[in-house]
């Protein structure tokens, strides 16, 4: 395997929350009277099932409480023998399934808060990503300012799986500001369920929702690129999580053909898909989805036609992370230095 080098940025670390009662502090009078009068226990997404295996790796899986609630453990598997200098904290909490805008709003500034107290305020290395309300487009836009002043958020957290779209014109104040204050808008696996998680419907297994968010990571893409919002805000990045790598080449090759042939009805799109990714899209390390052979991992790269498209992660503590194996086979030094610092530094601004 490559040699891990010191100094690198974790893109993807998954704090947990305890449970629904860790995020009352957080709450104003109102909310919190809401949480108990309802009798609301805890907010659950079927994309990370507690107990299902790829939840977390069973030597990381306490023996009680969910896995990635315990800093102490974060910083004796990943932050501590890695050497990071920051990590990207990504909670994956439901508050996006929340269908009413202003509970969801609540706890999205909630989370928000707690993450800000309860993580980045006892690791100088933590980094936050701004989970917003996306029911609300007005509503997201204030949780981005609001954050943004703690310079410690570095990053726009949002599902692949929601209502709508990506590229749809109605998110694009979202994404002005994004632009405005520095922030790359992180967009990971995950769903709001308000949706099935496949193009025909409801599956019957967890298998089938896990495979198919590769999928939704193309449709958003595509969504992303056509409708314009990189012609528009030419400065944005963002960062597919956990998406996968392997399919990127032959789905950017069929992208780049239709466009070719129906680009009359986009005329706004200037540039050719595979440009477009290259300047604003990056893609996390981890869960990698190549074949372990070094000849095949040299094949995609090349495919790629670039090297500053991957950003190291982890994933931790979910099961697709491979531990001290964290690179996969066949990394050239330097092109491990640009995955682990030097892509993640151009990536995010506020890494300083």
């Amino acid at each position: 395997m490559a040699s891990l080098i010191a100094g690198g940025v974790d893109c993807d670390v998954h704090p947990a929350v305890p449970h629904l009662t860790s995020l009352l502090p957080y709450l104003n009078d109102y909310w919190r009277d809401q949480v108990t009068t309802r009798g609301m226990v805890d907010l659950v997404s079927q994309s990370y099932p507690p107990n299902s295996p790829i939840t977390a790796r069973p030597d990381w899986r306490p023996e009680s409480g969910k896995p990635g609630e315990s800093l102490e453990d974060m910083q004796r598997h990943v932050l501590d023998p890695f050497q990071l200098s920051y990590a990207i904290c990504n909670p994956l909490y439901g508050v996006q399934m929340v269908f009413s805008e202003d509970l969801q709003a609540a706890f999205c500034g909630a989370l928000n808060e707690w993450l800000a107290k309860e993580w980045l305020d006892r690791d100088n290395r933590l980094r936050g990503s701004i989970v917003i309300p996306t029911q609300s487009v007005e509503k997201a836009v204030a949780e981005i300012e609001r954050c943004a002043q703690d310079k410690r958020f570095v990053q726009v957290l949002m599902l692949v799986m929601g209502d709508t779209p990506l590229g749809k014109r109605a998110l694009w104040p979202i994404y002005e500001a994004a632009e405005r204050l520095e922030l790359p808008v992180g967009v990971h696996a995950g769903s709001a369920y308000h949706n099935p998680p496949t193009a025909v419907g409801w599956g019957s297994y967890h298998i089938e929702d896990y495979v198919g968010q590769a999928q939704a990571f193309q449709t958003q893409l595509t969504s992303l690129i056509v409708e314009g919002v990189f012609a528009k805000y030419p400065r944005l990045k963002m960062v597919m999580l956990e998406s996968g790598v392997s399919w990127i080449s032959p789905y950017l090759w069929r992208l780049h053909k239709f466009w070719r042939g129906v680009r009359m009805e986009t005329p706004w799109v200037d540039r050719a898909p595979l440009d477009i990714v290259r300047s604003n899209i990056r893609f996390s390390l981890q869960p990698f989805d190549a074949p372990p052979e070094a000849e095949t991992l040299i094949r995609l790269f090349d495919h790629m036609q670039s090297d500053e498209l991957v950003l190291f992660s982890t994933d931790y503590p979910h099961w697709q992370f491979d531990g001290r194996d964290a690179l996969p086979e066949g990394l050239t030094p330097d092109l491990v230095r640009k995955i682990m610092i030097d892509n993640p530094h151009a990536t995010y601004p506020r890494l300083i």
